[in-house]
């Protein structure tokens, strides 16, 4: 039915796909059964999906949610999503880019938010980097992302995927991989695999530190240049280096080690640390 329903719904409006927009329509039932599934939706919770497409994921959340906001960036998408869906009345269409949304007013005074996404592989980083950041109060994160970024995401210390992302989801969710989707899933089918993830927000992040934007930038510069060892990457930091070496000595973590070595404990400890010596400055 899914395959079927996208395809005609995309053939009935004559509808052209965007290649900046990133678009791949999801035509697969089953995958969109296992989001739904996944994300764990039920009628006690408001759903915010960001890139409806043409609605065929929407249908899924919208028989299963309380309420549904979808934002959508595309203007073309608007009038056949306001057809599509208009026997709902628990649904509402937002026609804005979802990196200029002010999710706080969508969320308003609901208390059971989970997003839902099918993201465009150009906007998974932004999104997600904006959503955790700015702590919006949501549940849960399902996002159907490229299978690199899941594997940077879930990576560990010591390898190549371990990196700011890895540690900005980490640090305020535990993941859980949902399932692996192939691109005949897709309409247009895209170049590479997939993968449903869900991100539950702790409710307290992974570990204890004193200045949230110090503890970011530490991650950020010692990636920044990932061959670098952590006291030539700090120095970006423009923290005098005597305060840097009496840290790592403090925080018992060698500086000619890689950014890439440290675990988020690890980080946490050194952002202590400098943090302390700083305010004493």
């Amino acid at each position: 039915m899914g395959d079927y329903k996208t395809k005609e719904i995309v053939e009935k409006y004559k509808f052209k796909f965007t290649k900046t927009l990133g678009q791949n329509f999801l035509v697969d039932d089953n995958v969109i059964k296992d989001i739904v599934n996944g994300a764990e939706v039920t009628s006690e919770d408001f759903v915010i999906e960001i890139g409806p497409g043409v609605g065929s994921l929407t249908r899924e959340i919208l028989n299963k949610a309380k309420r549904v906001a979808s934002i959508e960036i595309d203007k073309n998408l608007i009038p056949i999503l306001v057809e599509e869906l208009k026997d709902f009345d628990n649904f509402q269409l937002i026609h804005k880019d979802a990196l200029k949304a002010d999710f706080n007013e969508i969320i308003g005074e609901e208390t059971s938010v989970k997003l839902v996404a099918n993201l465009p592989y150009y906007l998974t980083t932004p999104i997600m980097a904006r959503l955790l950041s700015e702590k919006y109060n949501f549940k849960s994160l399902t996002v159907m992302i490229q299978s690199e970024v899941a594997d940077r995401i879930n990576a560990e210390p010591n390898c190549k995927e371990y990196g700011s992302l890895s540690l900005l989801v980490q640090y305020y969710c535990n993941t859980n991989i949902i399932r692996k989707v192939s691109p005949a899933a897709f309409l247009p089918r895209p170049k590479v695999d997939s993968i449903i993830i869900r991100l539950d927000k702790l409710d307290e992040p992974r570990v204890k530190v004193y200045n949230e934007d110090l503890f970011f930038k530490i991650i950020r510069s010692s990636f920044n240049m990932r061959r670098k060892t952590l006291s030539n990457a700090l120095k970006a930091l423009q923290i005098p280096k005597e305060i840097i070496e009496k840290a790592f000595e403090e925080s018992n973590i060698n500086p000619i080690r890689r950014g890439e070595t440290l675990s988020i404990e690890e980080f946490a400890e050194l952002t202590n640390k400098l943090h302390q010596l700083t305010k004493s400055l």
